[in-house]
């Protein structure tokens, strides 16, 4: 097996797609430019699904679920039994995430990676046991280089799950109390950023809440010090879930799916798969921008303009998943609308 697997090329996009529909475009009954940037995403899509006409009507949804060994220095609003807790309200069809899938007729799969509290094996979940999450990184490294590496075959597995399903559209979520703070902390970390730029509420810290949590990640960021590249920032500073959706990402670019990727924790495992792949980057859509304050930053590393602005924050792929439709609508409107010729209508001067 390739333990390098990442540093695999990634599909190209498809260049003569994009120039057929964007020639589509420019016929349509409408004047250039009046859908604004809706417009743009359909030659993207084109590209990236080697066609005119894009669809998104397979749609694959992965839940990557794990705790986080820094939460004991009480950097978040919720005990850590809320995320295995969780696990079951995925499957169960109670949380946001299981509407949306609903809703979007999208394939919902669960992955346990590791929790703190110990779990009965639950019906639908993939139980990955990779330990009892991550330890505390403003102590020690948050998982060994081993561990790591199988936590991004997770999110590549997952990939591969949904290449075999023709999905159309794969969208990670995340699942982790603490997860903002890691994510915060690898984000640091990699855009040479200090806490208080970056770190934000998460699930609803006050101020002093806050305060507390960039602390926490100045120690840490103290501690791990030094010219590590992307795998070992990972390692030092990730979580289980933020390494799979990293795998998942650069795993999507080399089967050539399209990602549609989440709020603030799924840009910072965006960020990794384009530091370590950069050829990844071209297959990433970016949902929306979140009420976390360091987004905006990481969105801004890799080039990325979000395609909606709501003050989302709740995680799990749930932006993800509401941007869907928009996505679905300007694939409709570039298939369905008549060009100026087939409706008879005069196109602008020239």
């Amino acid at each position: 097996m390739n333990t390098q697997w990442w540093l695999e090329a990634c599909q190209l996009p498809d260049e003569s797609a994009r120039q057929a529909a964007q020639q589509r475009n420019v016929q349509l009954t409408k004047p250039a430019g009046a859908l604004g940037r809706v417009e743009a995403l359909v030659p993207q899509l084109a590209a990236l699904q080697r066609r005119e006409r894009p669809t998104l009507e397979h749609l694959w949804i992965s839940i990557f679920a794990g705790d986080h060994g820094v939460a004991e220095e009480g950097i978040s609003a919720y005990p850590q039994s809320v995320t295995g807790q969780m696990l079951g309200n995925f499957v169960n069809g109670g949380a946001a995430i299981s509407v949306l899938a609903r809703q979007l007729r999208a394939e919902l799969e669960v992955i346990d990676l590791g929790t703190a509290v110990p779990l009965q094996p639950l019906p639908r979940v993939r139980h990955l046991g990779l330990g009892p999450g991550t330890r505390n990184f403003s102590k020690e490294p948050a998982m060994s280089a081993e561990i790591c590496l199988r936590a991004m075959q997770a999110g590549r597995d997952s990939a591969e799950r949904a290449g075999l399903q023709r999905t159309e559209l794969f969208i990670g979520g995340e699942m982790g109390i603490g997860n903002t703070t890691t994510a915060a902390a690898l984000a640091c970390a990699l855009l040479n950023c200090a806490p208080q730029e970056l770190a934000g509420p998460g699930t609803g810290l006050d101020a002093a809440g806050v305060a507390h949590k960039c602390a926490v990640i100045e120690r840490a960021l103290a501690l791990h010090a030094g010219p590590h590249d992307t795998c070992e920032w990972m390692q030092r500073l990730g979580g289980f879930e933020l390494a799979a959706l990293t795998g998942a990402y650069i795993a999507c670019a080399q089967q050539g799916i399209v990602a549609l990727v989440d709020g603030f924790i799924c840009s910072v495992a965006a960020l990794c798969a384009v530091r370590l792949n950069p050829a990844a980057r071209d297959w990433l859509l970016f949902a929306h921008r979140s009420a976390e304050p360091g987004h905006t930053a990481v969105l801004a590393a890799m080039n990325a303009q979000p395609l909606l602005d709501l003050d989302l924050r709740l995680g799990e792929g749930s932006g993800a998943a509401l941007a869907v439709p928009l996505l679905q609508m300007a694939c409709a409107l570039h298939d369905g609308m008549a060009t100026f010729e087939e409706a008879a209508v005069a196109a602008k001067h020239s």
